[in-house]
């Protein structure tokens, strides 16, 4: 009885051991780490489920707009010169009225950053385009019009960077305009162009440009 006890024992631990690499494969090849500091929300880049990446995405309420934006840049590695593929961005942002609307089902961070929200994945140059609509300031008008922008690199690290701003906001101030800081380089702060009823803004990316312990 005792040997049929080991015999089972063995044969467990062998299933065991041989089970470990699924396990882990089941967790994905990547540590993840989140770094740059604290980032309430941040998590928010895995959300996209199974839904296939694309370098151009349109968010939800973009067709109904009343002022409708295409924004474009470029990711570049940390030389600020080659450009970065597979880089996943995430976006949201309110409404026109400052509010980052829900319809009641969501789940996740979509509880708080709403529905106008999306994801893309750089191409081969970098490069990536989102249709959206122009966010209004929070009702309290504490700060500019913004659209938050989350990084995941393919190396696994997340992090936030210095939201899109909009050159004609009346709550822009200089702290806004420190170029020197900007979480992500490049320019944040968009002039907007008209060209056929759709505003267009550039916001580049440096992966980990001015990221704390990066």
């Amino acid at each position: 009885m005792m040997k049929s006890y080991n015999s089972i024992k063995t044969l467990l631990f062998l299933i065991l051991i041989s089970a470990l690499p699924l396990a882990c494969n089941a967790q994905g090849d990547k540590n993840y780490k989140l770094i740059g500091g604290p980032c309430e929300g941040c998590e928010a880049v895995f959300e996209y489920g199974d839904k296939q990446l694309n370098p151009v995405d349109t968010l939800p309420g973009f067709e109904s707009a009343k002022m409708k934006l295409q924004i474009s840049g470029t990711v570049f590695e940390n030389d600020e010169q080659t450009p970065a593929e597979d880089v996943i961005l995430y976006f949201h942002h309110t409404n026109a009225g400052g509010i980052y609307p829900t319809i009641g089902n969501e789940t996740g961070w979509a509880r708080r950053h709403g529905y106008i929200r999306g994801w893309i994945k750089t191409d081969n140059d970098g490069k990536y385009t989102i249709f959206t609509s122009k966010p209004g300031v929070y009702p309290s008008r504490t700060e500019p019009a913004h659209i938050h922008i989350t990084v995941l690199e393919p190396s696994g690290k997340y992090y936030w960077i210095d939201s899109i701003l909009f050159s004609d906001d009346p709550l822009l101030d200089d702290a806004n305009e420190n170029s020197n800081k900007i979480r992500g380089g490049a320019e944040n702060i968009l002039v907007l162009k008209e060209q056929n009823s759709l505003f267009i803004g550039e916001r580049n990316v440096i992966l980990g440009k001015n990221i704390p312990d990066y």
